[in-house]
């Protein structure tokens, strides 16, 4: 059905009776009162059905700036992004594709708890877990390495999901902790294992300090070995900070030998098609809304103008969670980039703590675990950063001397 309607937008210039919409005169049926809510944008261009592969001009427009955005890219082929309802339904459009039941996931102890929900509970696939870092506060190498090999030896194929920033720690990786990744898939697919490597680029550019790679791990994981395939999910949920438009994208990478234009159109379908089978399409509005947005000669004054401002909460951040007078209360977990940070608790329950602090002060945070609290400073003001863990502090002093 995909391809008789694509073939009949092209050629049906007569008449056109494959297209699910309402018209008259010509012209798309629409409400004046819902065009009142939107009357800079025409109805063809916000009422009627997009492609299941998502509009092809913010496809492109996508693709032009992840080669601006990925300095790894360079003379490299990757996929025209297909268009998903956000980058949580990319990911669960990824697992429908890719993900059948039994097979293992490589994820960081440390996760987003949807993960579970769409790969273990949807897809009945396995999530193998390491610990993200060494004790001095750095990318934990050798553990990833460990379950990386020891799962490899066991599977033909292997899917490892990579997210930085990462979500709840917002931390990311260094440019040598991103070769030392790459070297370990490559040296594994070398010996015989497929490795799909989907990176979930939720929060990418919002890179803080000069030691984060700058730039996705998928852009050098593209072109490392013939049995990678690099798949990258992204959006412009957090980059463009629209996130109840729910844009994101799926784009496919990896090595060839000879031209993947074929490669990349029976992969783009097979995408489509998923989300055919699922929503259909994603949001023809919202697509607009981005596309008009990304072109506007406003857009990179104006996303540098928010980067500035998120990253001012992050030094904040920074500077009054390691303040000494807190050390016997927590660790501070190694962040610099994206929307959080975490906090492992040294004396007292993190549940019963966030409640109490809910209750008796109005602070919400989250508990993940019976040690940690992820704090999301995107959505506080630098100057309330003291007063939040000032209140954190007081309420571990109260359950301590509750205790």
């Amino acid at each position: 059905m995909l391809s008789q309607s694509a073939e009949a937008k092209e050629k049906a210039h007569t008449i056109n009776a494959t297209i699910g919409i309402a018209k008259e005169r010509g012209r798309t049926m629409r409400f004046d009162s819902v065009m009142a809510a939107i009357n800079a944008i025409p109805p063809r261009q916000s009422l009627t059905y997009a492609p299941s592969f998502g509009i092809p001009a913010l496809r492109k427009q996508w693709q032009k700036e992840l080669f601006s955005k990925n300095a790894s890219l360079a003379d490299k082929r990757v996929s025209l992004p297909v268009v998903t309802c956000g980058i949580t339904h990319g990911i669960a459009t990824f697992a429908d594709v890719w993900i059948n039941a039994g097979d293992v996931i490589i994820l960081p102890e440390m996760m987003w708890g949807n993960y579970g929900m769409i790969f273990s509970v949807r897809r009945d696939a396995h999530i193998h877990h390491y610990k993200l870092f060494t004790e001095d506060g750095h990318f934990n190498l050798p553990a990833f390495e460990q379950v990386v090999r020891q799962e490899a030896a066991d599977h033909r194929k292997l899917t490892v999901l990579l997210n930085f920033p990462h979500n709840p720690t917002g931390y990311t990786i260094s440019d040598a902790e991103a070769d030392a990744i790459v070297k370990i898939l490559k040296d594994v697919a070398s010996s015989g294992t497929y490795v799909v490597a989907v990176t979930d680029d939720a929060y990418f550019g919002l890179f803080y300090e000069p030691e984060c790679i700058q730039e996705s791990i998928f852009a050098r994981l593209c072109g490392a070995h013939p049995a990678i395939l690099a798949i990258k999910l992204d959006g412009a949920t957090k980059e463009n900070y629209v996130w109840g438009l729910r844009v994101g994208f799926i784009t496919y990478g990896g090595t060839f030998s000879v031209d993947p234009t074929d490669l990349f159109d029976a992969l783009e379908r097979k995408t489509a098609g998923c989300i055919r089978g699922t929503i259909s399409n994603a949001s023809h509005l919202s697509q607009t809304i981005l596309l008009n947005s990304m072109l506007d000669e406003k857009n990179s004054a104006e996303r540098q103008e928010k980067f500035d401002i998120l990253m001012d909460r992050a030094k904040r951040v920074k500077a009054v969670c390691t303040d000494p007078k807190y050390a016997p209360a927590w660790d501070v977990y190694p962040f610099n980039s994206g929307y959080f940070m975490c906090i492992r608790l040294k004396t007292v329950d993190a549940e019963t703590l966030r409640v109490h602090l809910l209750d008796r002060y109005g602070v919400g945070l989250i508990a993940l675990g019976p040690d940690n609290l992820r704090i999301a400073f995107s959505c506080m003001e630098a100057a309330d950063v003291e007063k939040l863990f000032d209140i954190i502090y007081q309420g571990i002093k109260e359950l301590e001397n509750s205790q």
